[in-house]
């Protein structure tokens, strides 16, 4: 089921948040809000239950029902594309074949980050295994060795997937290696090689990217939307000038005092839908925190970079 280069995704996919309610628990009943927000903004697709949703926090029953609210809140209006990655192959088998059943437009699996593949043909069958399990969607490989610990050459996986996996897609590739990236775009240019390190954007999209699945892209797909403009009309000064808002964005997130994925939570708030709290070991903010962030950012970047509707007075509680 190799895609043909027409099919390829095309523009920004976000790497969504899961909502949780201020105890920790499922917040399903904001995804179909969430969903709207997100089409009003433009966004092609969401990446569900990925590193950005807690995918490994989630019981994986909590990881169907996700993927399910999901599904039916898209409704046809954004790829949905379901991570069923995880450390024991029946579970990410069984997830995947869920993914399949309900609709999902694709599936992708990160490797198992404990009891790591040994080597690229491990590798290569682990996820030939959770890909035969949803045989009627397409599979995509989710490279993030930052988090798996699993280094390998992806276009040498690709060559190998490619010849065992019917349905191969192609990679998610979230790693700062753009030479390696790149080299994946040209190992058969009829795969999807969606781009995922969003402080490298413009870096991905001269280096052959479509496609880019983020976590940013939920708030602020106006700054992404018009930095791939401003490349595609050949004007790299301004398309250099808002990655470099987008990376001071991003390194205040990372600065706010506690984990970075609370701080996009805390800015999912800000921009009118509430994704509750980050689940443990991943440290919230403080309200005090909360409030600096935003207030840095309200004066860093113009307001025109943030999505829509812009609630900018709501915060969450503790």
């Amino acid at each position: 089921m190799m895609i043909s280069i027409e099919a390829k995704t095309e523009g920004l996919i976000a790497a969504v948040f899961t909502p949780f309610d201020p105890r920790g628990r499922l917040a399903l009943c904001r995804i179909a809000e969430y969903a709207s927000f997100l089409i009003d903004n433009r966004l092609q697709g969401v990446f569900v239950a990925g590193t950005t949703g807690e995918s490994l926090s989630l019981r994986s029953e909590e990881r169907k029902e996700l993927a399910d609210a999901w599904i039916r809140s898209a409704k046809g209006r954004l790829r949905v594309i379901v991570h069923v990655g995880h450390n024991c192959l029946d579970e990410a088998q069984e997830l995947a074949e869920h993914a399949q059943n309900i609709g999902a437009d694709a599936v992708s699996a990160m490797p198992p980050c404990f009891f790591r593949p040994q080597n690229l043909e491990d590798l290569v069958g682990w996820c030939a295994a959770i890909a035969q399990a949803s045989p009627k969607v397409p599979f995509y490989y989710y490279h993030i060795p930052s988090m798996t610990g699993v280094q390998i050459a992806v276009p040498e996986f690709i060559r190998q997937a490619k010849e065992t996996i019917p349905n191969f897609a192609g990679v998610k590739f979230t790693h700062e290696d753009l030479a390696e990236y790149q080299r994946a775009v040209e190992t058969d240019k009829r795969l999807d090689i969606l781009f995922g390190r969003d402080e490298l954007l413009l870096s991905g999209l001269q280096a052959g990217a479509y496609g880019a699945v983020g976590s940013t892209y939920n708030f602020a797909a106006p700054l992404y939307q018009a930095l791939i403009q401003a490349y595609r009309q050949s004007d790299l000064i301004r398309a250099q000038q808002l990655q470099q808002e987008a990376c001071r964005m991003i390194d205040l997130c990372r600065e706010a005092g506690g984990h970075i994925l609370a701080a996009f939570k805390a800015l999912m708030a800000w921009v009118g839908v509430d994704c509750g709290p980050a689940r443990p070991p991943l440290r919230n903010l403080s309200i005090q925190q909360k409030e600096r962030l935003i207030h840095t950012l309200a004066q860093t970047l113009p307001e025109n970079r943030w999505s829509r509707p812009n609630q900018k007075t709501t915060m969450l509680a503790e």
